[in-house]
């Protein structure tokens, strides 16, 4: 078993049972190619080269007729769970199923961000052991924000300081993860993301600048977008901007 630098163990969680509507496509975005890859299978490749991560936890839609095609399946240290109709749900099926001795780490990456940065990554996991704060990889917001009313016309502008993009993977204690995803649950929320369920029973999550981009595959734009940047090494420091 992979360790961090004082000891704490690392597994991956990875939520892929979504059908992926909006990209518009007869299969799963997450099996939709990127050269001679899925996308599922670059998301997958940078976590498993992380020699911190001791395992993967995959959750697939039931009846799922794709993964066992892929050479991945047979990696030993990628387990998978069938998910649930949303995607939290489907996260806390893979948590349950990290081991729980020890209390691990879990970082949850989305199958459809392919273009995660191995050194992003790196960074985003050393030093977990002095911490007991979650993280997570995000972004400052650069753009210009406006709110908009229902027929399409701008009500005001938003102040972006202190606003980030967050993205994935997000780090947390196994347990701390587990508790957070069934109080909400149980309290019917739906949250977007780990964050976010976290915060909701009172933890606290902190924030690793992404260098490189890490973008999320919605639409088939975001196709194209992935594809540039894995052709060219993904090689683009956010921090120049």
């Amino acid at each position: 078993m992979n360790r961090t630098e004082a000891g704490a163990l690392v597994w991956a969680v990875m939520p892929a049972a979504g059908a992926g509507r909006r990209f518009g496509d007869d299969l799963p975005k997450q099996y939709s190619r990127l050269d001679d890859r899925t996308l599922i299978e670059h998301a997958l490749d940078t976590l498993l080269a992380e020699p911190r991560i001791a395992g993967v936890v995959v959750a697939l839609a039931d009846g799922d007729k794709y993964w066992s095609a892929l050479p991945l399946a047979a990696d030993l240290r990628v387990l998978t769970v069938t998910g649930g109709a949303e995607r939290h749900l489907s996260v806390l099926q893979a948590v349950q199923a990290v081991p729980a001795a020890g209390d691990p780490w879990v970082a949850v990456h989305d199958a459809a961000r392919p273009c995660l940065d191995a050194a992003d990554l790196a960074r985003l996991l050393d030093g977990l052991d002095e911490t007991a704060c979650g993280r997570i990889l995000a972004s400052p917001m650069a753009d210009t924000l406006k709110q908009v009313n229902e027929a399409g016309q701008v009500q005001r502008t938003l102040a972006r300081e202190g606003l980030w993009r967050a993205q994935t993977p997000q780090v947390f204690r196994r347990e701390q993860l587990l508790m957070a995803l069934q109080a909400c649950e149980a309290q019917g929320l739906t949250p977007t993301d780990e964050a976010m369920a976290v915060e909701q029973v009172g933890g606290r999550v902190a924030v690793v600048a992404a260098r490189s981009p890490n973008p999320k595959v919605t639409t088939r734009g975001d196709l194209q977008l992935a594809q540039s940047l894995i052709a060219r090494g993904n090689n683009y420091d956010l921090a120049q901007r």
